[in-house]
């Protein structure tokens, strides 16, 4: 039975359960969502420092505010958990906070930071003869959830190249699979290529022999969102939060050597990925670590969006963008 795509989709078990709604009654608790992917680097980095003792958002946001922390797999569930008022800000790709936006009608999420751009690619395996969208009929291309950034920039590529794509189906088969199973399907060659983020692209050469077929260097892969309702009720704060991140940005493009070791240590101690330092220094030459942000890439996103039937009828975007 065909659904609609934020019907379809569900929390990544594999990851902590979003928060209680318990939570919301507790007026000192940040609650930030973000990915296990190096493209979420500024969270990751915080995270890492605060297991050192170094407490770099709370000690920047005011006495008796404290941050917790929630991973998601990919965009779509933490947009739901947005929704449900589980996150008051969360690290997210461009098209679930455009999607987000669209179906509430503008009045629920608001982007209000940039994070990273680049650090995206489609990867196929090494011996492909594959070339153009249209030698991908009949393979099966994976992405990292359904109505993600990468699923949609996959659907658009290979619909702009002539191919038939469904939601279900068409001329190729889109398969949305978590990144850890995209790595393990592709390695028994199950997948014929893989559209993700790093740190996955980058494992999906050394350890797979994977090739980059399509590397999205200046696309926003990362921003940094909120609840419209968190942001009106609490702009002193979200102010605070965000010169806090674009302060954590700036230092992790002056010290990218310690930023990537501290993104290594938290990637292994929270989710147990572990990865040589070579690996997240081939990573980190794909990204550009930026709190810039500008509405002409989410008109980009949207029109692509709409190419492939995520989005009808989308509201105007002049309240997507609001600095706190």
């Amino acid at each position: 039975m065909r659904c609609g795509w934020l019907l379809c989709l569900g929390l990544a078990v594999s990851l902590p359960a979003a928060p209680s709604p318990a939570l919301a009654q507790d007026r000192t608790a940040l609650r930030i969502g973000h990915f296990p992917n190096i493209t979420h680097v500024q969270a990751l980095v915080a995270r890492a420092m605060e297991r050192q003792g170094s407490q770099w958002f709370a000690g920047r946001l005011g006495p008796g505010v404290r941050i917790q922390w929630y991973a998601y797999n990919a965009g779509p569930s933490a947009m739901e958990a947005i929704f449900a008022r589980s996150l008051d800000l969360a690290y997210v790709g461009p098209n679930p906070a455009l999607n987000a936006y669209a179906r509430s009608r503008g009045s629920e999420v608001r982007v209000i930071a940039g994070a990273v751009n680049g650090g995206s690619a489609l990867v196929v395996q090494g011996d492909s003869t594959l070339t153009k969208p249209a030698d991908f009929k009949g393979r099966r291309i994976a992405t990292p959830q359904f109505g993600n950034t990468q699923d949609v920039a996959a659907r658009a590529w290979l619909a702009a190249g002539g191919l038939r794509i469904t939601q279900t189906g068409g001329d190729a088969q889109v398969v949305p699979t978590g990144n850890p199973d995209q790595l393990s399907l592709f390695k028994t060659r199950q997948l014929d290529a893989v559209w993700t983020v790093e740190p996955w692209v980058s494992r999906l050469e050394a350890e797979a022999g994977g090739k980059v077929l399509v590397e999205e260097r200046d696309a926003i892969t990362t921003v940094l969102v909120s609840r419209a309702d968190f942001l009106a009720q609490n702009r002193d704060l979200a102010r605070r939060f965000v010169a806090a991140h674009r302060e954590l940005t700036e230092w992790i493009r002056q010290n990218p050597d310690e930023a990537q070791r501290l993104a290594r240590e938290e990637l292994q101690a929270s989710f147990r990925l572990a990865m040589e330092p070579g690996l997240v220094a081939r990573t980190w030459a794909r990204m550009n670590i930026t709190a810039d942000v500008t509405l002409s890439a989410f008109q980009s996103f949207a029109a692509s969006a709409q190419a492939v039937g995520f989005l009808r009828g989308t509201p105007a975007l002049d309240r997507l963008i609001e600095a706190p």
